[in-house]
């Protein structure tokens, strides 16, 4: 009887832990949609609705080698960015505040930007990754 609990009690942990982790995700169809509109509120001021940015101001984000390290695109948009910086060989030296994002919020504007104007990623950002990239 005791051991009927135990191998139960097994079985509905990891069943609820499987179950957490199928729902729980995002798909990136949503994530891509709601980046979209994050993007278009947060960003398109000064990267522009196409992401080309203003040449020696603010950079781009389309065709740009900067968001090939993922977590210094992660932490540039948590935290902010400040001094200089290259872009597809282009010096920039500018601010960028935190926008107060949170983490989810973060995780479906990267999966946009990755995903936008010609750049093109397999990974799927989630919330996790961006909560565990600190200053």
């Amino acid at each position: 009887q005791s051991k009927m609990k135990f191998f139960l009690m097994i079985y509905l942990v990891l069943f609820l832990n499987i179950s957490y982790n199928l729902f729980s995700k995002k798909p990136i169809e949503e994530s891509l949609i709601d980046g979209q509109e994050i993007y278009n509120d947060f960003c398109a001021q000064c990267h522009l609705e196409d992401g080309k940015g203003v040449k020696g101001i603010y950079p781009p984000l389309a065709k740009s080698d900067f968001l090939k390290d993922i977590n210094r695109t992660i932490s540039s948009i948590k935290y902010g960015l400040k001094g200089p910086i290259t872009v597809n060989g282009e010096e920039y030296n500018s601010i960028m505040v935190s926008q107060g994002l949170d983490d989810e919020e973060i995780s479906d504007v990267v999966n946009y930007i990755l995903n936008s104007w010609g750049n093109s990623s397999k990974e799927l950002i989630t919330e996790e990754i961006v909560t565990s990239i600190k200053k």
